[in-house]
């Protein structure tokens, strides 16, 4: 069986006005594991945003036909210079899934599957404030589509 890894990051990367201060995506996600739509704590890391959203969309489709799995890593020390630590393996029983973020200028609401979305509800569920999230995607080409891969049944 294929494996696809995500991994999260553990601290804040240098670009970002928190650069090397502790992310907690690792808590944060499984904090969100196990979840119901009726008792999501606050920052609960329930998804990811990544580029190349036609990649994503293949490989979460692969999943979801019980043809792969999602390998959720965080890195055990400095990133590409240490090995990675699993946190959790996923598959279609845990939810996982995948939607298609259109986004404009990060300061207005975003298109998730062509329907409007919040823009702190998108911040929160993946695991940030408004501010540390707009800081983490401020530099991302948002002229192209990306993927929202959801660790969990949640969806917008």
């Amino acid at each position: 069986m294929k494996t696809y890894i995500i991994t999260l990051s553990r601290h804040f990367l240098a670009n970002h006005k928190r650069a090397g201060e502790e992310t907690h995506f690792k808590e944060k996600f499984l904090l969100g594991q196990g979840l119901t739509d009726y008792d999501i704590p606050s920052l609960a890391k329930l998804h990811t945003i990544r580029a190349n959203y036609s990649l994503w969309e293949k490989r979460i489709k692969e999943v979801q036909e019980e043809r792969a799995v999602l390998s959720i890593r965080q890195w055990g020390g400095n990133p590409y210079r240490s090995k990675q630590v699993e946190i959790a393996r996923l598959t279609a029983a845990n939810g996982v899934g995948i939607q298609k973020l259109e986004m404009f200028d990060l300061m207005r609401p975003e298109k998730v599957d062509g329907r409007l979305v919040d823009l702190m509800d998108l911040a929160h569920n993946d695991g940030l404030s408004f501010s540390d999230w707009y800081d983490w995607f401020r530099l991302a080409d948002v002229k192209k589509p990306m993927a929202i891969i959801h660790f969990t049944k949640f969806r917008y």
